[in-house]
């Protein structure tokens, strides 16, 4: 669930820290490293693609009426081509938004490269990337996804927006983290994805020896900090710093909720 919007408020003793952050790599810096030519760094990069955005391109093919196993190989097959044809070097940021290039790929990918991606299968000498993707875990997660009357694109964009929502919270809790403040995240993470009561700050304040207006205080100060991260990380898949806010509306809008 998407972080509520932020409140402002003065700065706790032992908060954390707000300001500006910079992420080492953009997604963008990670398409354009990809798409060089066949270096240890440009596997890298491709690895942590295929990482982060594994899920949302295999739910999409199972959406569209592949099982498990030809999801799988086709969702293989997919970065296999981005390798070989070195597809990611036509890629640029100023051509929009990387979530859109992505689905538009996988879509020509769908319809052009069935047979390629299936001669492998039949040992037709395909060097497949290989993903270490457990296959029962993604079948897990893809029956959690919504009803069936999604379209494929509808689930899609869905779960690129959970995935992004995951990687803030994972980003924030790295800063949280490196500032000796692990305790204090955990303890309002849940604050983070829903609104608390009083009763709940109570609590934390009592399990982290503090009082109960430093603890909404702190959660304050820290929800603005993720609605911040989530604004860098979707940044970084965007091209103009005007074209945030609409991919944050179509996110939102992607998980059923306000932005």
């Amino acid at each position: 669930m998407p972080p509520p919007p932020p409140q402002e408020s003065p700065d706790p003793p032992g908060g954390p820290a707000a300001g500006p952050h910079q992420f080492a790599t953009t997604r963008w810096t990670l398409v354009a490293a990809a798409g060089k030519t066949a270096t240890p760094e440009a596997r890298t990069a491709l690895a942590e693609l295929c990482r982060l955005y594994w899920y949302p391109l295999y739910a999409f093919v199972r959406r569209r009426g592949y099982d498990a196993d030809e999801a799988l190989d086709l969702t293989q097959g997919f970065f296999t081509r981005l390798i070989e044809k070195n597809d990611l070097a036509d890629a640029k940021q100023d051509r929009g938004r990387f979530r859109s290039w992505l689905l538009a790929s996988v879509k020509h990918f769908l319809a052009n490269e069935w047979d390629r991606a299936t001669a492998q299968k039949r040992g037709g000498g395909r060097a497949v990337y290989s993903l270490d993707i457990d296959p029962d875990d993604a079948e897990r997660r893809y029956r959690h996804e919504p009803s069936h009357t999604l379209t494929a694109e509808r689930v899609f964009d869905r779960r690129w927006a959970l995935t992004m929502l995951e990687q803030a919270l994972d980003a924030l809790k790295t800063e949280c983290e490196a500032e000796g403040k692990s305790a204090l995240f955990e303890a309002l993470r849940p604050s983070l994805t829903a609104d608390a009561q009083d009763e709940s700050y109570q609590a934390v304040a009592d399990r982290l020896g503090s009082t109960q207006g430093a603890v909404k205080i702190a959660a304050h100060r820290l929800r603005r900090r993720y609605r911040e991260v989530l604004r860098e990380q979707i940044a970084q898949t965007v091209r103009r710093p005007e074209d945030i806010d609409d991919e944050i509306r179509d996110l939102f809008a992607a998980v059923g909720q306000p932005a």
